[in-house]
């Protein structure tokens, strides 16, 4: 809820940035405001994920693809995300979140985001989003079709497939008991 106005907003500014490329890289400059940090004084871990957030609406909005999906009544989901801190943001400190596409599967488009201050990566975290609509997923294909075909040379890193499967919870139309 702390982010709703900062995200409205980012949707109204993004309009206005640099037109993008759903396929190039979005650089966001922001700066450390005190609702992002915590009593340590830097910004909270769960915070950059929220951050993250407004970096890829930055991009999909920058590159077209956030009026085409809403359009189709489509919603973006993130599927599983994964984070590496580097070093901590503070209070006041100007950065960045720089944002890509680095590939797809069947199930999900994977994002690469960065933090990154004074030329350095502060954090690095792998996204897997998906487009869901009333009917269910929103077959890549039909993505394609919106946005464009990606680049031949984007091929997701075999890491990620493995981090996919090693991680995967089972689908909602399985049971997923809870036991320890």
């Amino acid at each position: 809820m702390h982010l709703l106005l900062r995200t409205l907003l980012l949707l109204i500014t993004s309009r206005r940035r640099t037109p993008l490329s759903v396929w190039e890289t979005s650089s966001l400059p922001l700066r450390v405001l005190p609702t992002d940090i915590d009593l340590a004084m830097h910004v909270n871990n769960g915070m950059y994920f929220s951050l993250m957030d407004l970096g890829r609406f930055d991009l999909m909005v920058r590159a077209g693809a956030w009026d085409r999906m809403r359009a189709r009544g489509w919603s973006p989901v993130v599927n599983l995300e994964t984070i590496t801190f580097r070093k901590s943001l503070t209070l006041w400190q100007r950065y960045t979140v720089e944002t890509r596409i680095i590939g797809f599967d069947e199930k999900a488009m994977f994002f690469e985001q960065r933090m990154v201050a004074d030329g350095e990566v502060y954090a690095r975290a792998y996204i897997a989003a998906r487009l869901v609509s009333s009917a269910g997923p929103v077959p890549n294909e039909e993505i394609f079709a919106e946005v464009g075909h990606p680049p031949a040379d984007l091929v997701l890193p075999e890491f990620l497939h493995r981090w996919r499967e090693e991680n995967a919870l089972p689908s909602t139309r399985r049971p997923a008991p809870h036991a320890w």
